[in-house]
């Protein structure tokens, strides 16, 4: 059977862009909350926690799903967060099992390892996985992947291919992480180096479409080869590098929570303790040729939006 795929966030950052590309060679719709009208395949705006899709994908004799949706940005609304990530991707799960779909392609994340101390110096795919409560997109990314393994212990004939990126970058990227180096002084913690693992977004879509046209499954981090720390970002910007002490970090943050944001001081781990991934299981296993390492991916990002100092 000829595959027909269909895209959840699909009017997303990297969804359009991965939906726009595989419309050349195969049937491709997409679900998203929000309109779109630069997309070279049908788009229907449907909440991801729809029962509503298992209709959908049978209707539309979808063979291969790739999940982009979930909530990138944490809310004030912690309970409509998990609701949509973990609760929207089971919604997704029973319809793909309903529809007969036979191909789920998830982006995780690195945060889904967690922000800790004791993180190995470079992460694999078979160490724990151990989210922070404190970040909502971690701890949901983490729950997500207990629900998956779940699935593929109960329902092995919908296959899974898992990808776990590190920091996406390409030349339109903007987002909490991108508005770090966007800042006239790169932020660093005193003992703490912070390295970034980078990953082009095109050598994210370069593999999501590999697994999809050759029905790869496993789980596989994806980062450039290399990382950098703080001192090296900024470095590399030309800007100054403002090392402050953790003390004074979680004092900023209990404020910012005073004031009605979205942080706790406990949020400092964030940059404290950047969970390093290693590639090698997607260039050795997976198979994927890397087109940028971390430091290219950085500078690719720095030349495209004009930030070096």
């Amino acid at each position: 059977m000829s595959k027909r795929i269909l895209i959840t966030g699909a009017a997303g950052y990297i969804g359009h862009q991965l939906g726009n590309r595989l419309a050349a060679d195969f049937p491709i719709m997409g679900t998203d909350i929000r309109p779109r009208d630069d997309l070279a395949f049908w788009l229907e705006q449907m909440d991801i926690r729809d029962p509503a899709l298992a209709g959908l994908l049978k209707r539309e004799q979808i063979t291969h799903v790739v999940h982009l949706a979930s909530v990138l940005q944490a809310s004030k609304d912690r309970a409509r967060d998990y609701d949509i990530d973990v609760n929207g991707t089971r919604n997704l799960l029973d319809c793909c099992l309903k529809a007969g779909v036979q191909h789920l392609t998830v982006t995780s994340s690195g945060a889904a390892y967690g922000y800790h101390a004791d993180n190995p110096a470079w992460i694999d795919e078979q160490d724990a996985l151990r989210g922070n409560p404190e970040f909502a997109y971690s701890d949901h990314k983490r729950l997500v992947e207990e629900m998956l393994a779940d699935y593929r212990q109960s329902h092995p004939e919908l296959q899974q291919l898992i990808f776990r990126p590190g920091t996406v970058l390409g030349s339109e990227t903007r987002n909490q992480i991108t508005e770090l180096f966007m800042a006239p002084r790169i932020l660093a913690l005193k003992g703490s180096d912070s390295p970034f693992v980078f990953i082009w977004d095109q050598d994210v879509i370069g593999a999501m479409e590999m697994g999809l046209r050759q029905d790869k499954t496993g789980i596989y981090n994806m980062a450039g080869d290399g990382a950098l720390t703080m001192a090296e970002i900024a470095q590399r910007l030309d800007k100054p590098l403002l090392t402050l002490p953790v003390w004074l970090v979680k004092a900023g943050l209990k404020v910012a929570q005073w004031r009605g944001k979205p942080t706790s001081p406990a949020q400092v781990n964030f940059l404290r303790y950047r969970p390093v991934l290693s590639n090698r299981r997607l260039k050795e296993e997976f198979g994927y040729p890397l087109t940028k390492t971390s430091a290219e991916v950085f500078e690719y990002f720095v030349e495209a939006n004009g930030l070096r100092r």
